[in-house]
Formats: structure tokens, C-alpha cells, sequence
């Protein structure tokens, strides 16, 4: 099926205006399909278009009162002739539930055989599951009504009315885009409650209620609105508001007006750290951020899509710190989605935050990454610390006033900042938001104080307002602010600000609040004396910002792996944030230990710092969470970890899935087989326990080949057990048991988006690349499944940051000895 591209839908958003949508489903049959009839009401000022929709069998279309041949579907689109100047179109369709988390997902509970669905909308998948005219910019209002089984309950975009026995009805919506509608049906558990006279409501599975912490999720609700409410002109606009945890679910979350729905994987069975309880309150601040920026206001087209999740990305940050529970906000921003945004900068795949509407709507779902959301809310973040909040809020106010309930682009947002006060936006347009890449910016001591410099690869002249902080071992700490407009600014002690530290004992830290996007370079000096200052310095964000420009550098090749992990082991005794903790030992599974560094080598050091560092922490804290949970990724230990079955440390609750992390490493050590995985699951028989067996199975050795064929070839697996299984395939330990499967991947992942669509085709790609294969030999195949344009475009764009990868490795080993 074609994908939509921009001129199309730019023609079709010129010549119809939506005025209505009636969408009934029928969900009471018992196999794997259901029935939807839509009823659109449209002008027109062409006697021609189409209407989408994707069934698997079509079986009526009526356009003012003239039945149609149903033969005329082509690839996803019925035509439309002779149309009139107002019309009304009645499609009705049996379509099919989704697996792939697209369209109207249809999941069965392990634990209990209760069947739930839910609808995602997202690009291309509004049609799986009802026909529509499906791009941003023809909005309209919606009405639906359900027929399903009597024990279930229906949620939606509109309030939900039980009307009969199995029959309910959605009241009528504000205009919504096809992309966030949303239907939710099935015997989930509800919660309600109210604020600020605004109904609030919760629902999951019947299996995870007692894990739906009510009191947290609506808290953290409650605090968000109202600072949302303090920071908009617009109050919250779309009646009810339903947090829904859904089953197989392939993101975070979407932000559907009126009923969010989550991943429920963010109900969490056993003890989370705090570090994950913060990132669940963002994600349900970062959600309701799109109440305002996407759903009131939306893109016209997928390319100004950071209007959406970079506003969200940044309003959840600074939400979150301001007004919620949860702090350590900004510092999770610079530990985790920046350094994600970080490397997708640097990757060949990278993009402008708002790049020219050249791509289809398939190719650009691929663009919903680090640069969509993390770079642009560093970009925001940037900008709002430029103006002030003065000149920001009045500008992004007026944007939302001047175009509520409809669309907007980038010169439109714009010109209201113009409007604003915001001076000579044009050019900060071009050099933030138009152009790809980042600069490096570094310092160099002098004997009167500091200078920072600026180089740009491509010449730009990106404008940079940020602070050099200087540190001492003893504490000492020195912030001075800087605005970098040229290539460099000397920075020079006065009365009030000495610049304590620059002497030869301290570390000198550009960009030490994480203000500005840039590749961070600390001198040599600061890099020797790091692993006595580091532990010193007080505040988690510089803390982060150093870790980031020592990631990076390692990568670049331009820092010994080894000397990471020394300093990793230097600073893990004084490290008091689990965030820093959890990322810093994912980093070094991912791309150290392995990878860069030979897998046993590398592997024993860390596993000691981790140790040690579980020893010293306080009983039943999250770093002793995260800490054990990374000794358990990373030692060798079996007999030590067995013995946590019996007895696990003072403090750690060994919860079912903590359980699930030993039984996995101890699987990888070749200490437990497919019996103790069998007896696991005969313990945890939820749908989670499933999800954690087929990881576990992936990473038998002998279960490669079942793992690999469910993965590559089976399309009714779940979502979530599919990605489970091909987080376990590969390992750097197991490199004999995988080698078969490394050059297999370039002929075989190819064929994944002809069974799944959407989202799940990048993921799998992502998660089956054989990144623990160093080996220039995989170079050439790699560039030419990435050269193949009868390739899907997110397993092109996968493969290539898999290729990314490939050469930095290569690089960081031939630089380094003893690897």
C-alpha cells in the first residue's frame, strides 16, 4: 500500500473540509476480525478524491445515496468521483485486530484469558481500524458508538455512555485529527476521581490492578494541570481525562485527547526505583503537554511534528521539576533522552528538527527520534532561556489562540514569538531548526582565567547561551555565565565570580547547567583530574553533562574506553543518583563491555565497581536497586546469584521480576536451562511472565533458531514478547552460539515489515542487529540492504545507525590497544 505523501495531502486538505465523523464498531464477533461502519460528512470543491481504509474485506461504500462497486479499493484507497459540494459517505468494512500495536490492537491476558483492546492511530494505522480521510490537517468532530461483549467497558476520545447491555455511545468531540482517535474496550479496571472540575479517570487490566497506583498517577496528574493551566491562556479543553494502561503497547505512550493511552508496563509489579517512578510521572506530564501542543494545535504535516514532541519533551522537563513530586528532572534530560538525541545528531541518519516536507508519511515515522524530541526540547530549552518567559509564554500563548482545534506550521509559530518581542527568529529558524548536526564547543586555560571556543562543521553560526562551571576536589565550585556568539569568548575572573579551580588540581566544564546543544570537549588537564574532582561535584546535571562529553569522546575515539571504566570505578562510590547509575551501566552493556572492550576484560571490572557499590548502599534504596540489578547484568558470579533465590541481600525485595533478571543471566552463564525457565513461568503466570520467558528462551543457546524464526517470520506474536525475545538474542558472551544469525540479519530482516507495520518494524530491526559482531566484513552488506530502496524505510534507517555503530567500534578498537 502507497504511503501519503505531502503534496497529496496538501491537494486533498485544499479541496474537502471536513464537517463530521458517525463511526460505529461492532466487537462482538468471536474471531480476529470486526466490523466498522464510518459515516463522513464533507464539503468538497473537487469532484474528485479518496477516502482511506484497509480491510480485510470491504463490504459497502455509499456516497450520497448512490451505492458504489466495493471492487474500486486500490492499495488501501477508495476513489471518490462526482462529488457534490457538501456529501455523506458511508463505508463499512470487516477489518482485522492488530498485533503490531497499530490499528485496533486485540490482546489476550495470560493470567486470567480476559481479551482487551485498544485503538492506535498513529501514521497510517487510523485506517486498520476505521475508514477516514487519515492525514493531520482534516480535522473534525467525532461521534462513535460500540457494540461489544456485555462484561466490558468502553472509553474514548468523548464521555462514554453505557446506553444498553453491550452497547455504548462516545459524546461528540472537539475536532480531532485521525491520528489521536482512540477507542478502548474490554474488561478493564477503572479508578475515577476529579479535579479542578475536570473528571479524571484510570483503567488496566484486571490482572495489574493492584499495581495501579492510583494516589501517585493521579497526584502527579493534578499538579501538572494546574501548572499547566498557570502557564496557558487555555484551560484544559477536552472534558473527560482517561490515563488507560494497555497491554502491547509499542511506546510509551499517545496522547489521545480525553483518554491517554500508556504502556502498562509503567505498572509496576515489584519495587521501581525512583528514577523509574520519575520517568512514569514525565510521561504522564509529557502526554498532557499534547493536550495543548498537538492535539488543540496540530502540525499541518509530519515534518513540523516537533512542534508536538519537542514542546512535550520540554514542557514535561520543566513541568515536572517545577510543579510535581518528582525531582531530578533536568538531570534524567541530560543522562538519558539528551545523550540519546546526542548520538542520533551525530548519526548518518540525522535530520533538521524541522526539516522541509519532503517525506511520505511512512518515511516520516521514522524521524520520531532523538531529534524530534530531544534535541528540540534542548533547542526550546535554549531558546525560552534566551527570551525570558515573558517574551516565550506570550508568544506560545498567542500561537495557541490564534489556531486552537486547528493547524499551524513552523513560520506560523514563528511569526506569534515575533510578535512577542523575539528578536531575529529567522536566523535562529535556520541555524537550530533547518539545519542538522551540532557544534563542539570546548575551553582552553589561560593565565588570566578561561576561553571558550566554538567550531562548527558546517560553518553555522549557532548562537549559545550557557555557563563554564570550575570545580575543586574539595568542593569548591565557580558558575559563569557566557553567551558564545562568535568563535570564542574569553571568560576571566572578577571581585565577585574568581574562577576557583582553573588552577592544575581542578575541572573546567563547558555548558556545566546543560543550557545548549553541543558536543561538550573538557580540556586534558580536567580530563586527568577527573577522577579526583568528579566524585566532589555536588550537582547531578554537571555531573551528566561530563559523563555525556566522556560518552561521546570514547566513541569518537578520542578517549580510552579503559579510562572510562577507571573513572566509572572512581566515581561509582560517590555516586548518590540512580539515574546516573542505571545509565552509566546500560552504557557500558551497551556500547563498552563488548563492543569497544573485549567482552571478559571489560566485563570483571565493572562487575567489582558494582559490587562493592551494592555493599555500601543504604538497605532498600534505589541504589541498591539499580545497583544490584547492574551486578546481576554483569557478574560471573552463578553461584552468588543462585543464592539470591534463598536469600537476597538485606533490603532488596525479590520481586517476580528481579527473579526474572537472575534466571536470565544465570541462563547466559549456561547455569540454568529451559527447566528452571519452564519452572519461572509455572511461578509467574502473567502476561509479563511470558514476555520474560521468551527473552529468556531467546538467550539459550540452543534456542536461537526457534527464537530467530518467531522473530522474523511469526506475525501473531504480541508486541511486547517480540521485542522481549529480541532483547535476548544477542549477546557478547554468546558470540559462538550467534554467529550463524550475524549475516542472516541482512537477508532475513528485510521481510519483517511484510508481516508487521508501523512502529514495531524499526524496533525489531533495532533490537536484531548484530551489534555485538565487530567485524569490518559486515560492513558491505550492511550498505547495501541500506541502498535497497524496495526496502522498508525504518529498516534502512536501523541498519544504518547499526552501520554508525559498526565503524565507531571499529574505530575506538584500532585506536586503543588492549582490547
Amino acid at each position: 500500500m502507497r504511503a501519503l505523501t505531502p503534496e497529496e495531502a496538501r491537494q486533498r486538505a485544499a479541496d474537502l473540509a471536513l464537517r463530521s465523523y458517525e463511526i460505529a464498531f461492532d466487537l462482538t464477533g468471536d474471531g480476529d476480525t470486526f466490523v466498522t461502519t464510518s459515516r463522513i460528512r464533507f464539503a468538497a470543491t473537487s469532484s474528485t478524491s479518496w477516502v482511506d481504509v484497509k480491510p480485510e474485506r470491504l463490504i459497502a461504500v455509499e456516497l450520497n445515496g448512490q451505492s458504489l462497486d466495493i471492487g474500486a479499493l486500490d492499495g488501501g484507497r477508495f476513489p471518490l468521483t462526482g462529488l457534490q459540494a457538501e456529501n455523506d459517505l458511508v463505508v463499512t468494512a470487516e477489518l482485522k485486530y492488530s498485533t503490531d500495536g497499530e490499528g485496533l490492537v486485540r490482546s489476550v491476558d495470560a493470567a486470567d484469558g480476559r481479551v482487551y483492546t485498544y485503538g492506535m492511530s498513529s501514521l497510517e494505522s487510523a485506517p486498520r481500524y476505521f475508514p477516514c480521510f487519515d492525514q493531520p490537517d482534516l480535522k473534525a468532530p467525532y461521534t462513535v458508538t460500540v457494540k461489544c461483549p456485555e462484561d466490558w467497558v468502553v472509553l474514548g476520545n468523548g464521555a462514554a455512555t453505557r446506553t444498553a447491555p453491550g452497547e455504548w455511545t462516545l459524546a461528540e468531540t472537539k475536532p480531532l485529527s485521525t491520528y489521536f482517535v482512540t477507542l478502548v474496550a474490554g474488561p478493564y479496571h477503572q479508578v475515577r476521581g476529579e479535579h479542578d472540575g475536570i473528571p479524571l479517570g484510570l483503567a488496566c487490566r484486571q490482572s495489574l490492578k493492584e499495581h495501579l497506583d492510583a494516589d501517585d498517577l493521579f497526584r502527579t496528574t493534578r499538579e501538572a494541570f494546574d501548572e499547566y493551566h498557570r502557564l496557558f491562556r487555555q484551560r484544559y479543553p477536552f472534558g473527560e481525562y482517561w490515563q488507560v494502561f494497555v497491554p502491547d503497547f509499542n511506546l510509551g505512550a499517545m496522547e489521545n485527547p480525553g483518554c491517554v493511552t500508556f504502556t502498562d508496563g509503567l505498572l509496576f509489579r515489584g519495587r521501581a526505583t525512583e528514577a523509574e517512578r520519575s520517568t512514569r510521572a514525565r510521561i504522564v506530564v509529557h502526554e498532557m503537554a499534547h493536550m495543548w501542543f498537538g492535539d488543540l494545535v496540530t502540525m499541518k504535516w509530519w515534518n513540523d511534528m516537533w512542534l508536538n514532541e519537542s514542546f512535550a519533551e520540554y514542557m514535561a522537563h520543566r513541568v515536572s521539576e517545577d510543579a510535581t513530586s518528582y525531582g531530578g528532572n533536568w538531570t534524567d534530560f541530560a543522562f538519558v533522552r539528551k545523550w540519546w538525541g546526542l548520538q542520533t545528531d551525530q548519526s548518518s541518519s540525522t535530520h533538521p528538527v524541522a526539516p522541509d516536507s519532503l517525506k511520505d508519511a511512512r518515511q516520516s515515522l521514522d524521524d520520531f527520534d532523538g531529534i524530534s524530541y530531544a534535541k528540540g526540547a534542548a533547542v526550546l530549552k535554549q531558546l525560552a532561556k534566551y527570551l525570558g518567559d515573558d517574551v516565550f509564554l506570550k508568544g506560545v500563548n498567542a500561537h495557541l489562540d490564534a489556531h486552537e482545534y486547528g493547524n499551524a506550521d513552523l513560520p506560523e509559530f514563528i511569526a506569534k514569538l515575533t510578535a512577542a518581542g523575539a528578536p531575529d527568529l529567522d536566523s535562529w529558524s535556520d541555524q537550530w531548526l533547518r539545519t542538522a548536526g551540532l557544534d563542539t564547543i570546548t575551553v582552553e586555560r589561560t593565565d588570566t582565567g578561561v576561553v571558550v571556543r566554538r567550531s562548527s562543521p558546517d560553518g553555522s553560526r549557532r548562537l549559545h547561551k550557557l555557563s563554564v562551571g570550575v570545580y575543586d576536589a574539595d568542593e569548591s565550585a565557580t558558575l559563569v555565565d557566557v553567551v558564545l556568539a562568535q568563535d570564542s569568548v574569553e571568560v576571566v575572573p572578577g571581585d565577585d565570580k574568581p574562577l576557583v579551580g582553573a588552577d592544575a588540581g581542578g575541572v573546567v566544564v563547558p555548558d556545566a547547567a546543560d543550557d545548549t546543544w553541543a558536543k561538550i570537549r573538557l580540556d586534558a588537564e580536567s580530563l586527568g583530574n577527573l577522577p579526583a574532582v568528579l566524585p566532589a561535584i555536588t550537582d547531578g546535571t554537571t555531573r551528566a553533562v561530563i559523563w555525556n562529553s566522556v560518552r561521546d569522546a570514547v566513541a569518537d575515539a578520542e578517549f580510552d574506553p579503559r579510562q572510562a571504566l577507571e573513572l566509572f570505578a572512581a566515581a561509582l562510590p560517590g555516586e548518590d543518583s540512580d539515574i546516573a547509575v542505571g545509565s552509566l551501566v546500560r552504557w557500558l552493556e551497551d556500547r563498552v563491555v563488548g563492543r569497544y572492550l573485549d567482552y571478559e576484560a571489560a566485563r570483571g571490572p565493572v562487575a567489582e565497581a558494582l559490587r562493592d557499590k551494592l555493599a555500601a548502599t543504604t538497605p532498600g534504596s534505589s541504589l541498591q536497586l539499580v545497583t544490584a540489578r547492574g551486578l546481576i547484568a554483569t557478574s560471573d558470579d552463578g553461584d552468588l546469584l543462585k543464592s539470591w533465590f534463598d536469600g537476597s541481600p538485606e533490603g532488596l525485595q525479590l520481586d517476580a521480576d528481579l527473579r526474572w533478571a537472575l534466571v536470565l543471566r544465570l541462563v547466559r552463564l549456561g547455569a540454568f536451562g529451559a527447566t528452571e525457565i519452564d519452572a519461572e513461568l509455572d511461578r509467574d503466570k502473567s502476561t509479563e511472565g511470558v514476555n520474560h520467558a521468551a527473552r529468556c528462551r531467546a538467550a539459550l543457546p540452543d534456542g536461537k533458531e526457534a527464537a530467530w524464526a518467531r522473530i522474523m517470520t511469526d506475525p501473531s506474536i504480541g508486541v511486547q514478547e517480540l521485542l522481549a525475545a529480541a532483547e535476548g538474542f544477542w549477546h557478547p558472551a554468546q558470540a559462538a552460539a550467534t554467529a550463524p544469525y550475524v549475516e542472516r540479519f541482512f537477508t532475513d530482516i528485510r521481510g519483517t515489515a511484510e508481516i508487521r507495520s508501523g512502529m514495531v518494524v524499526g524496533l525489531t530491526a533495532q533490537r536484531m542487529a548484530p551489534r555485538y559482531a565487530i567485524d569490518e566484513a559486515l560492513i558491505a552488506p550492511a550498505e547495501a540492504l541500506i541502498a535497497d530502496a524496495s526496502v522498508n524505510s525504518a529498516v534502512r534507517r536501523q541498519t544504518a545507525n547499526f552501520l554508525d555503530d559498526l565503524r565507531r567500534a571499529i574505530a575506538v578498537r584500532r585506536t586503543f590497544s588492549g582490547r
